[in-house]
């Protein structure tokens, strides 16, 4: 596909490639909830390497190729690392390591072999450990690899890393900071019991644990340390081996699988070898590492802006195994939306025990044509929830049927048009939905309650002290106390976690409602339309459609809900328990751009919520996209797709000091 794509396509395209990287990395990093595979994030991000390498042009300083990581998350103070933290380029194919190895070959001509150590690649969290004396001063976690989370407290409480060394050393200590295969399935039987969430796998465990703001937390979780490198502004080695042996002898648990081989096929026998091997370890692993093992030729070769040249990783492939779909479960979410989810006899795959694989839709289960009793080949990778892909050919027995009515609620569903999912239309009494709508609530994407999750709220409902989100402000802390297992300090925490939250930004509001189509970013184009909740209800399809980036089936359907008598019971009893959205958090000081909408596009000379700031404080609206209804696009340095699109439709462009003189009463028209 990439090989036939011309410029204007190419600009597109690896626009499209950095945003979806962009927001990869962020749910990778910041929340410990990736949404893809290992395997997908890395064909994403080899597609962006060749589009640029095709066109160099297209290189943009905040491409994700010239950077590691993303944004640390809120809850730890920052910290400044001495020594940035790379990332690895990686390959999935014996054929893309040998060509790394022969760029290195070439860099050493007498030479015929180059001595390089291979080591598993641990799936847990990077963090840098600093030595001051001997002593640890600082733990971090590498977030965009040159400013991380000061995370010394929890640090301390893992397994394997020494809080004095035997030795007053200088060094800065780099590792991965992993839960055990059989504790993570030991803490995931426990949160069951409990009625608490599972882990998705190992690493999510342990980055939730480490990343705790109570330490004591990160204490009682069984989180353990392997050393993979140290950097000393003194020579006191002189091999990557040598590095692994000192910190060995200075009381670091290091791997003991890594090894010093002569030339690469030694390396692909390992990564052969341990591709199969690997399930039998107590960690998860997703690939091999494979260095120069001299720290002069480390030197020597350097780094791009985002990987060492001495350094690579080999990605195991993906998992697909044979197993039994042995029934289907049918959920039903908080609008009403039923998905099916497959129950397969369980078996191993990418060194966990799977039970379970997404369906997606009842359209899905058609095209697979499968039903329960079939073989079905299931696929995933970096331990992320499995697919089906396909049935064993020649098996037919036929093809599931998709319900007639709520698995919940019994209420027949219905299926609107243009949409694939079946819906419960019972949106008043479908015990589902009201749980389903009280956690999204509470849930992060929204209002973000702290503790208030799916176990606490599914104890409330059972005990009749809430029927819907609105009935949390009216509880009090005796009332959490009635919940088994909750003490009064707990309790006290809960109880202030729901009034904390009763004055949220409208974007926040409208997003926890749960309006069919509305997300947080068609939330956040309404909130900067209309300042009140008043102004929202009393909106009109027409005026909704009129705000860029709104279309047809989402204004109807905030309309509708806000003409809903229930929802406006819901919003009542809101207010009446003093919960009341937040409007715009700028103070408008002109009306100059008023009724007019800017995209803006580029690297600017400031960062771009600076201009957006501006822009609303003028009456203006900023929008992601360019349409017809666009009024100027602000562009920068290297513009992508919407410098390209605000041509084609002829909108006003303007570069920074065009911007100037229109926010001074210049016209452009």
């Amino acid at each position: 596909m990439t090989d036939i794509m011309d410029f204007t396509e190419a600009k597109e395209r690896i626009n499209v490639l950095k945003q979806l990287i962009k927001e990869n990395n962020e749910a990778y990093y910041v929340y410990d909830a990736p949404k893809i595979t290992d395997f997908e994030y890395d064909e994403l991000f080899r597609e962006l390497k060749k589009l640029e390498a095709q066109y160099p042009l297209l290189i943009t300083s905040d491409s994700p190729t010239q950077k590691v990581g993303d944004k640390i998350s809120d809850g730890f103070k920052e910290h400044t690392h001495k020594y940035r933290l790379y990332s690895l380029d990686n390959s999935n194919n014996y054929e893309d390591l040998r060509k790394w190895y022969e760029r290195i070959l070439k860099e050493y001509p007498s030479e015929k072999e180059i001595e390089l150590v291979v080591e598993l690649k641990i799936d847990g969290l990077s963090c840098a450990l600093s030595y001051e004396n001997g002593v640890l001063k600082i733990g971090a976690t590498r977030g965009n690899g040159i400013v991380g989370e000061n995370i010394t407290e929890n640090i301390k409480s893992v397994k394997g890393i020494p809080l004095k060394l035997p030795q007053p050393l200088n060094i800065e200590v780099r590792g991965e900071v992993y839960m055990p295969v059989s504790s993570f399935e030991r803490l995931n039987e426990e949160n069951i019991e409990k009625g608490l969430k599972e882990f998705a796998n190992p690493r999510n465990a342990a980055a939730g644990s480490l990343r705790q703001l109570d330490s004591s937390i990160t204490a009682r979780r069984d989180l353990h340390f392997f050393a993979y490198t140290a950097i000393s502004d003194n020579d006191i080695f002189n091999t990557h081996s040598g590095a692994l042996s000192l910190l060995k002898e200075a009381g670091f648990t290091v791997n003991p699988n890594y090894k010093v081989v002569k030339g690469i096929n030694p390396v692909i026998e390992l990564c052969e070898y341990w591709g199969v091997e690997r399930f039998n370890l107590d960690y998860a692993t997703d690939g091999m590492v494979i260095k120069v093992n001299d720290l002069f030729k480390q030197n020597e070769l350097g780094f791009t802006s985002r990987a060492p040249k001495w350094a690579t990783a080999f990605k195991f492939p993906p998992e697909e195994v044979w197993t039994k779909l042995e029934g289907i479960e049918l959920s039903v979410g908080k609008t009403g939306a039923v998905t099916p989810v497959a129950l397969l006899t369980p078996v191993q795959l990418a060194g966990t025990i799977v039970k379970r694989a997404s369906l997606h839709n009842f359209d899905e289960i058609n095209r697979l044509g499968i039903n329960i009793g079939n073989e079905v080949l299931i696929k995933k990778a970096a331990e992320i929830i499995p697919k089906v892909i396909k049935k064993r050919d020649g098996e037919d027995l036929g093809v599931y049927s998709a319900p007639s009515e709520c698995p919940v609620c019994h209420t027949p569903l219905v299926k609107p048009e243009g949409e694939v999912a079946l819906y419960c239309p019972n949106t008043l009494n479908c015990p589902a939905q009201i749980k389903g709508r009280i956690e999204y609530w509470a849930s992060k994407e929204a209002l973000d309650i702290d503790g208030v999750g799916e176990s606490i709220i599914e104890k409330l409902l059972e005990k009749g002290l809430i029927s819907d989100f609105a009935d949390l402000y009216k509880l009090t802390v005796n009332d959490f106390m009635q919940l088994d297992l909750i003490k009064e300090k707990s309790a006290d925490n809960l109880y202030n976690a729901v009034q904390a939250s009763k004055n949220p930004s409208m974007t926040r509001f409208l997003t926890a409602l749960s309006i069919k189509l509305v997300g947080k970013e068609t939330a956040d184009l309404i909130a900067n339309e209309f300042p009140t909740l008043d102004a929202i209800k009393s909106a009109s399809e027409e005026d909704l459609i009129k705000i860029d980036g709104i279309g047809d089936k989402a204004a109807k359907s905030v309309v509708e809900f806000f003409k809903n008598p229930y929802n406006l019971s819901v919003l009542n009893k809101l207010e009446e328990y003093g919960v009341k959205p937040q409007g715009s958090a700028f103070e408008k000081l002109s009306d100059i751009f008023s009724g007019k909408t800017f995209v803006i596009t580029g690297t600017l000379s400031k960062p771009r919520n600076v201009f957006e700031e501006r822009i609303k404080k003028a009456g203006g609206k900023v929008s992601s996209s360019v349409s017809k209804k666009t009024s100027y696009v602000l562009a920068g340095e290297n513009p992508g797709s919407k410098f390209d699109k605000a041509t084609a439709l002829g909108v006003i462009i303007l570069n920074e000091r065009d911007f100037e003189l229109l926010s001074q009463g210049n016209i452009y028209e």
